[in-house]
């Protein structure tokens, strides 16, 4: 086995070769690998920020009906027409 002998010993070291594959099944094997976890929290992330946008949105609108609804007492007569009953 000459070709055993032209191999550097570090790389014979069995706690490094097993580091190795360890650090490689975490990272690209495991159900919960960097990669995917990574990708999977961008998404949720970009599905949040959408949400909080819209909800933002919806805030504002809210408010701006209640000032109507504060100042006016026309738009507070038509709107209790409207939803209440």
């Amino acid at each position: 086995m000459k070709f055993l002998q032209h191999i550097p010993a570090w790389l014979k070291n069995k706690y490094l070769l097993t580091s190795l594959v360890f650090v490689a099944w975490i990272c690209f094997f495991d159900e919960q690998d960097i990669i995917t976890t990574h990708f999977k929290h961008n998404r949720e992330l970009h599905k949040l920020e959408e949400s909080r946008d819209y909800f933002v949105g919806q805030i504002d609108a809210t408010k701006k009906e209640l000032e109507q609804l504060k100042s006016d007492p026309a738009t507070l007569e038509k709107y209790a027409r409207e939803n209440i009953g």
